[in-house]
């Protein structure tokens, strides 16, 4: 078996032949019949060709190059369509979500509620409804979000647990700034808290009462419980109790109370006043007196109010009982 550095003609000439070639004379001038290992391997590829797979390999049908192109043009062919309805899904979902957002806008403007409000939900409902269109446009495309939605599933719950209490303070705020039960300014009164409301928040609302301190209470505690609010309307009523001394005439005292109260122009003519007996106490006969004034009124009449009966009373001769004890000795 003889070795050639460079491919010689005759060689191949010879193998495509199917015969043995002579070899060219070496430089000992003797002629070498052998049968070289490469020259068998390219004879029978040449006898086991197909004329088809030749005519590829010269006209360059069957190229790498071709395959690949042919593999581009089928995937643009496919997947620019779902590229192109992904989109427009996209532009139409986005101008959908904002019109959306403006009617939830609206919505909450009309009945009234909270700036703090209507700027959290319709960036929750904005938020929301941006997921979805893009969920919608992945899944077009053929990137399948089910495992991405699961995966947000388990995240949420696993933090829903985490912050249950904060949840429900949240739950609360909604609940209060969508129904209104009290506004800011109001005086509300709710178990052992009583003062002004001074600001609304999502998780808590801060109080303040008379004493100019400051409570901060829970959400949800002000929305799962009763709660009087004492300035939601415009008039509210002042009830007041005066004790007279027994054998006084009732008459003249409620005449002289009725004449006070005319005098003071805080107190609203339409409801009434009224003043009836309300209880025979132990030492003095109890009246009750009920006064409308306007709700931002109240608190100044309730200041001067006690005291103008008092000097009322005391100037007609009207005696206002205190509790006394006799103590009688026997001899």
């Amino acid at each position: 078996m003889i070795l050639l550095d460079e491919p010689n003609p005759v060689l191949l000439a010879g193998a495509v032949a199917g015969g043995t070639p002579e070899l060219p004379p070496d430089e000992f001038g003797q002629g070498l019949k052998a049968t070289d290992s490469i020259t068998s391997a390219v004879a029978d590829s040449l006898k086991n060709m197909n004329i088809t797979d030749l005519k590829g390999v010269v006209t360059g049908e069957n190229t790498i190059l071709k395959d690949g192109l042919r593999a581009l043009t089928e995937l643009t062919v496919g997947f620019v369509p779902k590229m192109l309805a992904a989109i427009l899904v996209l532009w139409l979902g986005m101008k959908l979500a904002k019109m959306l957002k403006k009617l939830i806008v609206k919505a909450l403007d009309k009945r009234g509620a909270e700036p703090s409000l209507k700027t959290f939900l319709s960036s929750l409902v904005d938020v929301l409804l941006k997921a979805m269109i893009i969920i919608m446009a992945m899944d077009i495309i053929g990137i399948k979000a089910t495992s991405f939605i699961a995966l947000l599933g388990a995240m949420g719950l696993a933090v829903g647990m985490a912050l249950q209490g904060t949840l429900q303070n949240f739950a609360g705020g909604v609940i209060i700034l969508l129904m209104k039960p009290f506004k800011v300014g109001d005086y509300v009164e709710c178990g052992a808290y009583k003062g002004y409301i001074r600001e609304i928040r999502i998780f808590h609302t801060i109080m303040q009462p008379f004493n100019g301190r400051i409570i901060i209470i829970p959400n949800s505690e002000l929305a799962t419980t009763s709660l009087t609010n004492h300035t939601r309307e415009n008039q509210i009523r002042l009830d007041l109790t005066v004790g007279v001394a027994y054998g006084t005439d009732i008459a003249k005292a409620k005449d002289v109370l009725f004449k006070m109260i005319a005098a003071e122009p805080k107190i609203l003519k339409d409801p009434e006043p009224k003043i009836a007996v309300k209880e025979l106490n132990t030492s003095s006969v109890d009246l009750a007196i009920w006064l409308w004034v306007k709700t931002d009124d109240y608190w100044t009449l309730w200041m001067h109010i006690r005291e103008d009966i008092y000097n009322t009373l005391n100037q007609n001769g009207i005696v206002i009982p205190f509790n006394q004890l006799d103590v009688h000795l026997d001899k």
